[in-house]
Order: structure tokens, then sequence, then C-alpha cells
């Protein structure tokens, strides 16, 4: 019984990874890019606090708390990223972040 809930658990972590590695590759807009690699960690989380359940051990729940704080820092350099790509392009279009590196001639 607790198998098929761990499959149950699995194929869901899956089916998320999934939809945000086709957010990461199919889409342009930096927003929805960032809300895709975040969909993608808390899938991990999932299947890390799924087999920590399974194997009753509680590394796999620790290990999901260290990628929450990890994701927490990473939101805000990514925002601040955005932030700046929008005040200087009026775009949140992927293919601007490599025009931030050039320096721009007056």
């Amino acid at each position: 019984m607790i198998a098929h809930t761990l499959f149950a658990y699995i194929f869901v972590a899956m089916i998320l990874f999934s939809i945000g590695l086709l957010g990461v590759i199919s889409r342009k807009n930096i927003f929805v890019i960032y809300m895709s690699i975040e969909l993608m960690l808390n899938a991990i989380n999932l299947m890390f606090v799924a087999l920590s359940h399974y194997h009753h051990d509680m590394g796999g729940q620790v290990m999901a708390m260290m990628v929450i704080a990890i994701a927490a820092a990473e939101a805000g350099v990514f925002l601040s990223l955005i932030v700046v790509l929008y005040r200087r392009k009026k775009s949140l279009d992927s293919d601007l972040f490599r025009t931030l590196s050039q320096k721009e001639v007056a």
C-alpha cells in the first residue's frame, strides 16, 4: 500500500518537473522561466519528502528545507535581475539578457 502511494508521489513529481522543464525550454518571458524553475525545484522537494517518508529517514525532509532556503535566496537575486532588465529595456524577453553585460555608448 505504501509503495503505491510512493509511486503516485513520484509520478506527480515527474509530471511537475516535466511541465517546468517544458516552460524553461519553450518560453521567452523571463518571469515565466523563473516560475518554471521554481516549479522544478518544488517537484524535487516533493520527491525528497516522499522518499524520506518511505525510508523513515529525516534526511530528505532536511534536504527539502535546504532547497527551500536556497530558492528564497535565489528569488531575491533573480527578481532583482528582472527589475534591472525591465528598467533598461522595457521588456521581459530573455534574449535581452545578453545586452546587460554590454556597455552602452552615450
